[in-house]
């Protein structure tokens, strides 16, 4: 058995936990910004593949205290790097420090690439590594003087799923509007919408959702080009993963009042294989209208970051107000926004309210409805 770390946002610990929990790994715990697990080496791939709200995979190498770099440079070279990498490996370190005595994140890199260095060089019998081969990505993390050492298997962040090549201002991560749609309950049954959609992310995380299609499938991954997982673990988990997936019929719609992020967001439901589950239309908040019993509105209206943008959010909250009134009162509403004014101006008080970050910018999701 190996340990497995996936950093997330802050906020996302249980959905993460849950899909984790899903796909059958062992001894889950969540602490903040990062869900452990336990699991075989083949399981990096299907982390990788099938992880919605997860950032990142780090197949854990190694975990000790430290509060002086003579602890970090020995618990770092007690890894035996050598079962891992190759001689010609590239190996660049990557790592934070948060309330440690050891808080300088650059003194710390030097420091674990050092330790690896000492540990290899007995091994292969050089003094120096030309790193000209296959990228293991190190990373670190050294929280309350606890240092976690890992190995990135992703490469690119897990939000990069291969179908947003372009994007409009303001965009939204994936693993974020797919937090947000699992968080409205949205299994594909009950017609979905977002009337401010972009790019499309959200309704394209949706139909994902929906067709229970894994996210990670049109992607690589660094690790698939490291020897020492098994061979076929990568096709194995490619093909229980589409096994899993379903086939029917999906009401998701997604508006919006610019045309050229309709046409984006069409483009990048294609890139995702979805483009038969989603209708997107050049469409008015103000217009939007929904007769259906049941549904989900899932939204990341603008923000409205400087003084004048803020006066303009504020409008378009109230509109957006108004209208949301019209919707049947069964209908689940998530809204994800930075404006500290946003209840008073859209005119309603939220049921609940979860802190979530896009990106570096702190927001609120206020959900509405049968929350």
């Amino acid at each position: 058995m190996v340990t497995y770390m996936i950093p997330c946002l802050l906020g996302l610990e249980k959905l993460v936990s849950d899909e984790i929990k899903r796909l059958g790994l062992q001894n889950v715990r969540a602490e903040n910004g990062r869900v452990f697990c336990d699991g075989t080496l083949a399981d990096s791939a299907r982390l990788n593949i099938n992880l919605r709200c997860g950032a990142r995979v780090l197949l854990v190498l190694g975990q000790f205290p430290a509060r002086s770099f003579e602890e970090l440079f020995q618990g770092v070279r007690a890894i035996p790097w050598e079962e891992y990498l190759p001689r010609d490996a590239a190996f660049p370190v990557k790592g934070y420090s948060i309330t440690s005595q050891l808080h300088s994140a650059p003194a710390c890199q030097s420091i674990v690439k050092k330790a690896m260095v000492e540990r290899m060089k007995s091994t292969y019998g050089l003094e120096q590594f030309p790193e000209d081969g296959v990228k293991y990505q190190i990373r670190f993390s050294i929280f309350k003087d606890d240092v976690v050492i890992g190995l990135d298997t992703s490469g690119e962040g897990l939000y990069k799923r291969g179908y947003r090549a372009v994007g409009v201002e303001a965009p939204l991560r994936e693993t974020l509007a797919a937090a947000m749609v699992l968080l409205s309950r949205y299994r594909g049954r009950d017609p979905f919408c977002d009337p401010f959609c972009g790019s499309g992310t959200i309704p394209i995380e949706a139909a994902l959702i929906a067709k229970n299609r894994a996210p990670g499938l049109d992607r690589s991954f660094d690790a698939q080009r490291w020897a020492f997982l098994p061979e076929n673990c990568w096709l194995e988990a490619g093909d229980e993963a589409m096994d899993k997936e379903f086939h029917g019929k999906y009401d998701i719609w997604g508006g919006d009042i610019n045309p050229r992020a309709i046409e984006i967001a069409r483009s990048n439901a294609r890139k995702a294989g979805v483009e038969d589950c989603i209708r997107f239309e050049v469409a008015d908040m103000s217009q939007f209208r929904r007769t259906s019993e049941y549904g989900q509105l899932v939204t990341n209206p603008p923000y409205g970051e400087r003084l004048l943008e803020k006066q303009e959010a504020e409008q378009l909250y109230r509109v957006f107000g108004k209208t949301w009134e019209k919707l049947p009162p069964k209908w689940r509403t998530l809204v994800l926004s930075s404006h500290t004014e946003f209840e008073r101006t859209f005119g309603h008080t939220a049921q609940k309210k979860r802190k979530l970050y896009n990106g570096m910018i702190k927001c609120d999701l206020f959900l509405y409805g049968n929350v």
